[in-house]
């Protein structure tokens, strides 16, 4: 952990909470992130959105605005809109790098993970009172065997999780500012999503609202070359 954060408590991992039946699934890490450990992680993407502004992603084809606002930090962030999804090392508004990972959360991913590589990408995901997110899969990245790591900050906020099929069941869990989520092995293409907001669960933000920074690793150890991938789905 960074030195910042070396002395903050702790849960203790082995208690993660399974989220699904598979015994490599996915699991949440409840309060993973004490309150000063989040307050240093979202001063950091205070930072990051003062270098890479918020914007609006829309969805391929129909040019639909989603609800959330977002940005990115790592060399490379996800985006989307009428040319489809893709990943690309510029913010596609500034044509700016993005922002370095808060060192934080590379110590998250670390620490939960388990991947013998750092993430590539950190999307950071700005909810207000009345964004959701549809269920929906992290299958954009072509290595599939890194999971995925979610850190969540400010108010609650409804987390949807299936299987791999849109038809299997799903279940809501409460995703409370601190919790870490982590997305990998069997459930690693479930699909998942945010139902709704619970406004004023939260006073880590004084603006209100959720912010979930999601840590993904986009190719596999050592490949080189282009990294850009997929042009819509």
């Amino acid at each position: 952990m960074p030195e910042a954060v070396d002395e903050m408590t702790k849960p203790d991992l082995a208690a993660a909470v399974p989220l699904s039946h598979r015994a490599d699934g996915a699991r949440l890490v409840a309060g993973y992130l004490d309150r000063a450990a989040q307050a240093v992680l979202a001063d950091a993407v205070r930072a990051a959105i003062a270098a890479a502004p918020l914007y609006q992603p829309r969805m391929p084809r129909s040019g639909s605005p989603f609800s959330v606002r977002m940005t990115n930090c790592g060399a490379l962030g996800w985006v989307s809109d009428e040319a489809g999804y893709r990943y690309q090392p510029e913010h596609p508004l500034t044509g700016a790098p993005w922002s370095p990972i808060p060192e934080i959360a590379l110590a998250a991913w670390a620490e939960l993970t388990g991947y013998p590589a750092p993430p590539e990408a950190c999307l950071v995901n700005w909810y207000g009172p009345q964004a959701k997110m549809g269920l929906h899969q992290d299958r954009d990245e072509q290595a599939f065997d890194a999971p995925v790591l979610s850190l969540s900050l400010g108010d609650t906020a409804l987390f949807r999780i299936g299987g791999t099929s849109r038809k299997s069941p799903t279940r809501t869990v409460r995703l409370a500012s601190g919790d870490a989520v982590l997305i990998g092995g069997a459930d690693r293409l479930a699909f998942h999503g945010i139902d709704r907001i619970l406004p004023g669960t939260s006073t880590l933000l004084p603006e209100g609202g959720r912010i979930n920074l999601t840590l993904r690793r986009v190719t596999p150890p050592g490949r080189t070359g282009d990294p850009v991938v997929n042009s819509g789905r």
